[in-house]
């Protein structure tokens, strides 16, 4: 029997959010400010950081897709997401206190392997999290109400991660002390929160399958990558994600070596950033009930575009004029955060059509996996280029490229988003077309299974 959430569907849907709170604390200080840290206060260098960042995340190559597959087969007393989700807290949240926490004398192998136990316990975590999150609505525009539940949930909690890095600077520590106060406010709040979801927010049941029929997990790859849907949006969501995650990685050195902003100005221009993101979600939210989910994404990312051109002229103490950019950035994240989760849960919909198969667990992996390759890609790329390119934080200013940084930060990602809005524009999954699948799933469900 199917599990109706519809009567309860506010409360439901903060219980179940509240838990990305936990998992968007540590995103800035891994995004932004663990790779200076390695590369420039413990003396990893650019490339050596960016390659070790890289190959830790290729491991997700292999353990993302089996892990979505578990996801979706595994059958429990505890329910199928609820232990991987379990373990996964433990396993993260042990890689990421040695990573938030180094000593002074490391090695690349040391930040290898923590960066290799992190990223393998956050994929644990995560595919079934979400999953889990796109199996809670039926309805179109219900599954933007539970991602944008937690996506805010997720902005709050790299906003908490900002608060702390500015709190521990008025208080005088450094970054790195920052990063020590971040990893236990995870641990602290992480056992509270994800307690509440395993234990008071019910494993759904997994959709009846359409078709009986045993599939594995290499047959399930070779169908979900002929789904024109899912492929179009993965691709977009990739060369989006590389186009977020280049300014990410250089935010900090960008505010450092560019705008010569202190570290209590790059606290509060990161916190307009992501605040701008929250206040973002219902703005775009409300717009896509009118244009589509789709056509709102792609105005999102025009509009950072527009805000990235003016960015290569800005010079020191340019604070003023970096927050607005800051503000339309954000601003536009908030649709990023909100409006591409929700479409995927559209695409896995469509592959329950197209294949008799609930799929989900397998489908986010590979969303993951793109996110994570992104990531690490804007890391592997963004550094060595700069250090090519005759940039170093260990140069003086006048023997630095800094050109080649602003050009980095925010040319690149201009040239990839405009190629994510030409392949995103006319996606075929529209309002009216997903409520004709969803009528002819009720239809086939009542039918019963088909066998072979």
């Amino acid at each position: 029997m199917r599990v109706n959430y519809k009567n309860n569907k506010s409360w439901h849907n903060i219980r179940y959010g509240s838990a990305a709170f936990v998992l968007g604390i540590p995103t800035i200080p891994l995004l932004v400010m663990l790779p200076p840290l390695y590369a420039d206060t413990l003396g990893l260098g650019l490339t050596s950081t960016g390659i070790a960042l890289f190959l830790a995340r290729s491991f997700d190559v292999l353990s993302d897709p089996v892990i979505g597959y578990i996801s979706d087969n595994l059958n429990t007393r505890w329910g199928c997401k609820k232990p991987l989700i379990g373990f996964g807290t433990i396993l993260g949240g042990t890689g990421l206190f040695f990573l938030l926490t180094p000593d002074q004398n490391i090695s690349i192998w040391y930040l290898g392997l923590w960066a290799i136990v992190l990223y393998f316990g956050w994929t644990l975590v995560n595919i079934p999290y979400l999953a889990w999150g796109a199996s809670l609505s039926e309805d179109y525009h219900g599954r933007i109400k539970i991602t944008s539940v937690r996506e805010i949930f997720t902005i709050l909690g790299i906003i908490t991660a900002v608060a702390i890095g500015a709190i521990a600077a008025s208080l005088g520590y450094s970054e790195r002390g920052a990063l020590k106060l971040v990893a236990f406010v995870v641990l602290g709040v992480g056992c509270f929160l994800f307690v509440i979801l395993l234990f008071t927010v019910d494993d759904p049941t997994r959709k009846k399958p359409i078709s009986s029929r045993k599939q594995n997990l290499c047959f399930l790859i070779r169908s979900i990558t002929t789904n024109k849907p899912f492929l179009l949006l993965i691709f977009g969501w990739f060369i989006n994600s590389l186009a977020n995650g280049i300014p990410a990685v250089l935010f900090i050195l960008f505010m450092k070596f560019i705008l010569e902003a202190s570290i209590v100005e790059r606290g509060l221009l990161t916190f307009i950033y992501f605040f701008s993101g929250v206040i973002g979600i219902p703005i775009w939210l409300l717009l896509s009930h009118f244009i589509g989910k789709h056509r709102t994404w792609c105005w999102a990312m025009f509009l950072a575009c527009i805000a990235f051109i003016a960015v290569p002229s800005l010079g020191p103490h340019d604070i003023f004029a970096f927050s607005f950019i800051c503000i339309i950035t954000g601003l536009a994240l908030g649709a990023d955060l909100s409006l591409p989760p929700a479409i995927q849960a559209d695409v896995i919909e469509f592959e329950l059509f197209r294949s008799g198969k609930d799929c989900s667990g397998t489908m986010f992996s590979i969303w993951s996996l793109t996110t994570k390759l992104a990531l690490a890609l804007s890391v592997a790329v963004a550094f060595p280029v700069l250090d090519s390119l005759g940039f170093s934080p260990d140069f003086l200013k006048k023997g630095n490229n800094l050109f080649a940084l602003s050009i980095i930060y925010a040319a690149v990602p201009v040239g990839l988003k405009l190629l994510a809005i030409a392949l995103i524009w006319h996606y075929p999954l529209t309002p009216k077309k997903q409520n004709v699948i969803r009528q002819i799933l009720e239809r086939r469900q009542m039918k019963g299974p088909i066998t072979s």
